[in-house]
């Protein structure tokens, strides 16, 4: 079982008990959090789509831990230079559950 969810202006594609990095989000480390906005949940045939959102599906997901991104090089080959982007801050997901309330 899988879905395609919205997080953080991102769409993802999860299942359970996967990790996944996203945008930082502002919530604490260890804190819970669920996202409502899921596009897509897909079990084995049965694929059901929203438009734009499935009423009442729900994923929740546990923040393991707030990073810091990898630095980008960044060469411009106009003036012969290179410079450093800061990090990007991430977010370390565990996602848990996934709900479907039916109407």
């Amino acid at each position: 079982m899988y879905a395609i969810v919205e997080i953080a202006g991102q769409q993802v594609k999860v299942a359970k008990d996967q990790k996944v990095f996203v945008n930082r989000l502002p919530v604490e480390e260890g804190k819970k959090v669920s996202f409502d906005n899921v596009l897509l949940i897909g079990d084995g045939d049965n694929i059901t789509i929203g438009a734009p959102a499935i009423d009442g599906a729900q994923i929740g997901a546990k923040v393991v831990k707030h990073l810091k991104g990898d630095k980008v090089i960044a060469v411009s080959y106009t003036h012969l230079r290179a410079h450093e982007t800061p990090e990007h801050l991430v977010c370390r997901l565990l996602l848990e559950k996934k709900k479907k309330n039916k109407p």
